[in-house]
């Protein structure tokens, strides 16, 4: 562990000047070490998900993690933790830092305090240690309003933002106010659908912590028969996935950051829907489903409809159908907003965050062509990609 401390002048009224400190941390079980200070930490940090919650943050670095990948940045005002990040390296060609999550997290961020986030910020990019023509920063899927924003404001090297995937959102609010976003024979459809499922009777149940493994468990198995005939993403095939989605779930849920409902249909269970919540947002995360259930009832709308229940009574003002615009999230009418990705570099040349930008774009520019002429083939390559 290296640290530095610097002296700052006080503002105004104080009895004395607050002692900044910045800290790098490189040992493989850092996140652990700082778990308690870093949900702390994040209680004070109104831009902070679910995916930076040390229970998260931990487990995915647990299964995903290589050893003495890991660097985490801490800065402290008279010693109270008001700033956090961590990111691994990674290898290839171009190297550099990445956040944690890959392709699992749907927002990237770090911690700053409310009380102080400015300051936390400028110091937070004092301390990345980005000085040589080959280091860079990149993070995916950072949300417009993300507080990694405000460090990328005080980074003095080079740098770049580029849009990165769709995110949507919904009003919190009940879902007869919300199917008044519908029109006409859309929302008549609906409504009907809302009511065939609670004829049904089907059983939502709440699962407590110590049976999250359990319910994770039946959530994959369920998952696994759903997509059977169109293809699993293969990530969710792992052993490794398993093991995180189950042991991060456990730990979210018992922090009131997680809800996990298992439905019952005649006794029988027949989904189970993994909901994140933070104070901003709910996200919808995973979930699974018997293929039979579709004979009879409207599977998108008995799981958000769940979640939406959930996310009005916990006060939380948004629902968030995260990453992915599927069809069936487009019957909601959802607001659309893409989140970033952003780029940090040393001052002066700085070959690899030019060649990693260059990447970026060529890559946007092939998207950019399948969707507009070869939208067919664009189809057969995610089926591949998910097969």
């Amino acid at each position: 562990m290296s640290t530095e401390a610097r002296l700052t002048p006080g503002l105004p009224g104080q009895a004395g000047p607050p002692h900044w400190t910045t800290e790098l941390h490189r040992e493989d079980d850092a996140l652990d070490a700082l778990a308690e200070e870093w949900d702390d930490l994040a209680a004070r940090c109104r831009t902070a998900t679910f995916f930076q919650a040390a229970a998260w943050q931990r487990s995915w670095w647990r299964q995903y993690g290589s050893p003495g990948a890991l660097l985490v940045v801490l800065v402290r005002r008279d010693g109270r933790l008001v700033g956090a990040g961590a990111f691994r390296r990674r290898g290839g060609p171009l190297g550099g830092l990445t956040g944690l999550g890959g392709g699992l997290a749907d927002f990237t961020d770090v911690l700053l305090d409310d009380d102080c986030a400015d300051r936390a910020a400028a110091e937070f990019a004092a301390a990345l240690p980005l000085t040589r023509p080959w280091h860079t920063l990149e993070l995916r899927e950072v949300h417009p309003q993300a507080a990694v924003q405000r460090v990328y404001a005080h980074w003095s090297g080079r740098r770049r933002r580029f849009d990165d995937s769709v995110c949507q959102y919904l009003p919190g609010v009940p879902m007869d106010e919300l199917l008044k976003r519908l029109k006409g024979k859309t929302a008549q459809r609906n409504r009907v659908k809302q009511r065939r499922i609670a004829e049904a009777g089907v059983e939502v149940r709440t699962t407590p912590p110590e049976e999250v493994p359990e319910a994770i468990a039946e959530l994959l198995r369920l998952h696994f028969l759903q997509w059977r005939e169109r293809g699993v993403t293969p990530e969710h095939r792992t052993e490794r996935f398993a093991r995180h989605l189950a042991d991060s779930t456990t730990g979210l849920v018992a922090g009131g950051l997680a809800v996990v409902h298992r439905f019952r249909l005649d006794g029988e269970l027949v989904a189970v829907n993994v909901l994140l919540l933070c104070p901003s947002f709910s996200g919808l995360y995973l979930y699974g489903a018997h293929p039979k259930l579709r004979e009879r009832l409207d599977i998108a709308g008995l799981l958000f409809g769940a979640a939406l229940d959930e996310t009005v009574a916990a006060g939380v003002p948004v629902i968030g159908l995260l990453r992915g615009q599927e069809p069936y999230k487009q019957r909601w009418r959802p607001d659309r907003l893409p989140n970033q990705r952003l780029l940090f570099g040393p001052r002066g040349p700085a070959p690899a965050l030019a060649a990693r930008a260059g990447a970026v774009r060529a890559r946007r520019a092939a998207v950019h062509v399948l969707d507009d002429r070869m939208p067919g083939l664009k189809q057969v390559l995610l089926a591949r990609r998910r097969s």
